[in-house]
């Protein structure tokens, strides 16, 4: 009887040890403790009003996906070399896979589509407006096999190209 006695003497020695250690830690916490946080009360203070112009209203992806393609035109310079030459980079990037480095239409992944991509030196690709480009590249052509890429190339990229394929002229 005097073991159990003792190892429960013991028992209740050790958690009163762990009790005062929590409570010495916690006294001394060097971090503030959630009980002494102020609480924050939604609409205690007037809320901020918003600076006019903060928000964009156009320029944005919907906008562009809404509008009609004959009024989408390009904020770039569409015969600036330097912005020539990045369109260039963006197509072999996104581009050469399907419409081929000679932008025939046979690229390696291009060649196995049934019809073959655009060639973008046709007549047909050359009289498309900036507008119509834009959104073909960018939401995908509908019944044809071009993949929407507006969720993967940039706005600003997506200029880039147009500028760089109107600059290759004919065939």
């Amino acid at each position: 009887m005097k073991k159990i006695l003792l190892a429960l003497l013991i028992i209740v020695v050790i958690i009163y040890a762990a009790y005062e250690a929590l409570m010495y830690y916690d006294d001394y916490f060097m971090y503030g403790r959630m009980r002494e946080t102020p609480a924050v009360r939604p609409y205690e203070t007037p809320m901020l009003i918003m600076e006019a112009g903060l928000v964009p209203f156009s320029g944005s992806e919907l906008g562009y996906r809404v509008a009609r393609s004959e009024d989408i035109k390009s904020p770039l310079s569409m015969t600036d070399p330097q912005i020539i030459q990045a369109g260039k980079s963006v197509y072999e990037t996104y581009c050469a896979q399907c419409h081929g480095r000679n932008h025939d239409g046979k690229g390696t992944v291009g060649q196995s589509f049934y019809p073959l991509p655009a060639d973008l030196r046709s007549t047909m690709a050359r009289s498309r407006s900036e507008g119509a480009l834009f959104k073909e590249i960018s939401y995908g052509k509908p019944g044809g096999r071009q993949p929407a890429l507006a969720t993967t190339v940039s706005v600003a990229q997506r200029w880039q190209v147009i500028a760089y394929i109107k600059s290759l002229g004919s065939r």
